[in-house]
């Protein structure tokens, strides 16, 4: 009987003693066999921790999907997630008009002796605040009421608190300023009609161009007369002037008139005036 071969070779498997080699690994050198054994060896004990070469991912070929594709993980353990779908903005509805104010009541009037006679009771509680806020809502009634307003009040002695009420009446938009002024003028009140106008002046410029406009419209020229030459009297030539711009043609005259019926040199600086803002020729 022959002896067992020693060395390298011994440890090589004869073909007999490994069948099922023979059926798994296709015929190959002894160098491939040995690296194929000591491949599958390096997964034992000895081993333990190696990485075993990772299996190269499987590419589909070209024109056949891939049928085992699996969707994407997701999740805080994976990094990423999915979005959630968003709903698509839906257009605004286009902006409705704001509703228009509706205009302030007219103020309740009240019979003018009335009046009187509760500003009597008033005055004599000493409850001036309450007698103040009646003189304010008079001064917004009709126009047509001054003039009673103002003859009772006499009557009972309230001349002053009369003279609070034109002051209130100054203060009204120019139209009604220009109601009021008319008003007295017609009831032959050219007194108090000229204290209320010389009273207005002091508001804005085009204000007063608007009052005076409204006079003429009405046919009250004296008025409108009266309401320019206080203009002049307070205001400076540059005002004027700049209130002449509204209507050229009907302010001019005007003012230039009320001008020249005041001392000094008004009416040379409202010229000048004039001539700078292009008004009338140089």
């Amino acid at each position: 009987m022959a002896p067992a071969p020693t060395g390298p070779r011994a440890a090589e498997p004869r073909p007999q003693d490994a069948p099922e080699q023979a059926a798994v690994l296709p015929p190959v050198g002894r160098a491939e066999g040995r690296w194929l054994r000591g491949a599958r060896r390096s997964g034992g004990a000895r081993y333990a921790g190696a990485t075993a070469p990772e299996a190269p991912a499987f590419t589909p070929p070209p024109g056949h999907a891939d049928t085992e594709a699996r969707p994407a993980p997701r999740g805080a353990r994976f990094g990423r997630h999915r979005p959630e779908p968003q709903p698509e903005p839906q257009p605004e509805p286009p902006p409705q008009a704001a509703p228009a104010p509706a205009a302030a009541p007219a103020p309740p009037t009240r019979p003018p002796r009335a009046v009187a006679a509760e500003l009597l009771a008033l005055r004599a509680q000493g409850r001036t605040g309450e007698a103040h806020a009646l003189l304010c809502q008079a001064a917004a009634w009709p126009a047509g009421q001054l003039p009673h307003l103002a003859a009772e009040l006499a009557r009972a002695g309230l001349a002053a608190d009369w003279n609070t009420l034109l002051w209130e009446a100054a203060s009204l938009p120019p139209v009604q300023l220009a109601a009021a002024a008319a008003a007295l003028g017609e009831a032959g009140r050219e007194a108090d009609c000229d204290a209320l106008l010389r009273q207005g002046v002091s508001r804005p410029a085009a204000e007063v161009a608007d009052a005076a406009l409204a006079l003429g419209a009405a046919g009250r020229t004296r008025e409108a007369d009266a309401l320019l030459g206080a203009f002049v009297r307070v205001r400076t030539a540059e005002e004027a002037a700049a209130l002449a711009r509204h209507d050229p043609q009907w302010f001019t005259p005007r003012l230039l008139h009320a001008a020249g019926l005041l001392s000094g040199a008004r009416h040379r600086d409202l010229v000048h005036a004039l001539r700078v803002a292009g008004i009338v020729p140089a």
